[in-house]
């Protein structure tokens, strides 16, 4: 209980928490809206969903300064990739809470005349080049994995206490599939905050691929990724430990 209280303490806890609920809300809607029978429940899951994205908007209000942090804090990393992706996605999500910030003042009124549409599009277009640099980071923080993977894996080949590894396939190939997917599996499996960024970022990118038109996905797929999505984002919020860290 002491946990959970310190995790909804923290306003990313809050958030995250809101976030689930919106996406749950979004994928039962669209698991339900072909059932006739289902009519009021598909109506309150919308009135649910709507009301707690709009108490999110409240939560990111201060993001921007956040953002504008994560900045100075990527500069610092000694890894010239990493520092370069995440300075550039920190920059695009300065801009896409300036916009987000934007659309919020439109909707409650206080600038009417603020063009929704064409923000909308700016706030989804600089949303996505983040996630996109987030996960060109990724992939990159897997290749270092799996080469250290891989370079470990050697050393024991060599060693002569060790037998010679003995492949069940003939192709070469699917041999070769074989050994990557190993040494991808065995790369995460060492660095599960790695695993839950990629996911995450994975998961994310699903809605503005959609609302920019490059990828067009159903209700149903963006909120099961947005869920898996949020559930990933509690993990780091609740055990600091599982997020991953810049280096």
């Amino acid at each position: 209980m002491d946990a959970f209280i310190r995790f909804t303490n923290q306003t990313q806890g809050r958030d995250r928490l809101f976030r689930a609920t919106q996406y749950t809300c979004m994928l039962l809607r669209y698991l339900l809206e072909p059932k006739a029978d289902k009519e009021e429940v598909v109506m309150k899951l919308k009135k649910l969903e709507s009301s707690v994205s709009t108490g999110r908007k409240w939560f990111r209000l201060g993001n921007v300064v956040h953002a504008v942090q994560m900045i100075q804090q990527s500069s610092h990393a000694t890894d010239l990739v990493p520092r370069i992706c995440l300075i550039l996605a920190s920059l695009n999500r300065v801009i896409y809470f300036i916009c987000d910030t934007i659309l919020f003042v439109r909707s409650v009124g206080l600038a009417s005349g603020i063009n929704k549409e064409k923000w909308r599009m700016w706030a989804a277009r600089h949303y996505y080049y983040s996630l996109l640099l987030s996960l060109v980071r990724d992939l990159y923080e897997i290749s270092l994995q799996m080469e250290q993977v891989a370079h470990d894996r050697a050393k024991k080949e060599k060693s002569p206490s060790q037998d010679p590894l003995v492949y069940s396939v003939a192709d070469e190939e699917t041999e070769w599939l074989q050994s990557f997917l190993l040494l991808l599996f065995q790369s995460l499996k060492k660095h599960p905050p790695l695993l839950l960024d990629t996911v995450k970022n994975f998961c994310d990118i699903l809605n503005p691929l959609d609302q920019l038109g490059i990828y067009k996905s159903n209700p149903g797929i963006i909120g099961l990724g947005g869920l898996v999505s949020s559930i990933a984002g509690i993990i780091t919020v609740a055990y600091p430990q599982m997020k991953l860290k810049t280096r």
